[in-house]
């Protein structure tokens, strides 16, 4: 795994059915992870004795064996389906500087199987934040990992804790660090301040890191997918050193810090696993 993908030691995840089978493995065997059966993808099974639970999802609930990670680059989608932000705010731009970026494949079912990993802080008012893992091939990303670090929740941060474990399940599949997701349970689709700077840790390392909010109660949307603009939005994070919710000085030309992605698509037969680390899940 080349020193591009954790170059920044210090980087934090967030801040603000029948027939099938679950793997569990103990923590200290997280880097052990072997690919094998798929469960339904709507099954939510539960952590057993501190070990995390691997679970692998398919577009379809057959139980079979997950093919090598080079059959992700043929896989088929349409450009129909790139993710398009209609109800984005004046103040966060569209995708004004993509033109030299990778497509990024994402599963059609990522975001809901998140949420319902949430739903337990989310029905609290807690944060969850993930960490997104993609495979390269073809000259695309694709997003075939999904993992739940422990970490400790506010009504409006998220921080993960133990990062090590992700580092080791990244590295061990040659994943990228492909950016993060995480809920506002009781706000509006946006980044924070603190949001930005998480965001930035990830695209330092991939200009292609995506942020993806999922805000359960925005009446206008209810994700967003978000990148800091470039140059813009990336000079002000890398001069800025305040931490905390704070404000953050216009960019050079006057344009928004972040917007929303282009070359992002939804892909129906996107296989993805979620390893759930946190203790009790």
């Amino acid at each position: 795994m080349s020193n591009r993908r954790f170059e920044n030691g210090q980087r934090k995840c967030g801040t603000h059915s029948a027939g099938g089978t679950t793997m569990y493995l103990g923590t200290a065997d997280v880097q052990k992870i072997t690919h094998c059966q798929v469960i339904h993808p709507t099954t939510i099974d539960h952590d057993v004795g501190g070990s995390c639970a691997v679970k692998h999802h398919y577009p379809s609930p057959i139980v079979s064996w997950i093919e090598d990670l080079s059959s992700f680059g043929s896989a088929p989608f349409s450009h129909e389906t790139e993710y398009v932000d209609e109800q984005s705010r004046p103040s966060v731009g569209q995708s004004s500087a993509s033109s030299n970026l990778r497509d990024m494949q994402i599963s059609v079912r990522l975001t809901d199987e998140f949420m319902e990993l949430a739903k337990e802080n989310t029905s609290n008012n807690l944060e969850t934040c993930g960490i997104l893992g993609a495979s390269f091939r073809d000259g695309a990303y694709y997003v075939t990992t999904l993992v739940i670090p422990k970490q400790e929740a506010t009504a409006h941060s998220c921080q993960a804790s133990n990062e090590e474990e992700i580092h080791a399940i990244l590295s061990e599949q040659s994943l990228y660090p492909a950016g993060w997701i995480h809920t506002h349970p009781s706000q509006t689709c946006f980044l924070s301040s603190i949001d930005l700077h998480t965001q930035y840790s990830y695209q330092v390392m991939l200009p292609e890191a995506v942020a993806i909010v999922a805000a359960p109660t925005d009446p206008t949307r209810s994700y967003g997918i978000f990148r800091l603009t470039d140059p813009g939005g990336m000079d002000v994070l890398r001069e800025c050193s305040e931490s905390g919710f704070h404000t953050h000085r216009e960019t050079a030309d006057g344009g928004p810090i972040y917007e929303t992605c282009s070359r992002v698509h939804f892909n129906p037969n996107l296989r993805f696993e979620i390893v759930d680390l946190r203790s009790g899940a």
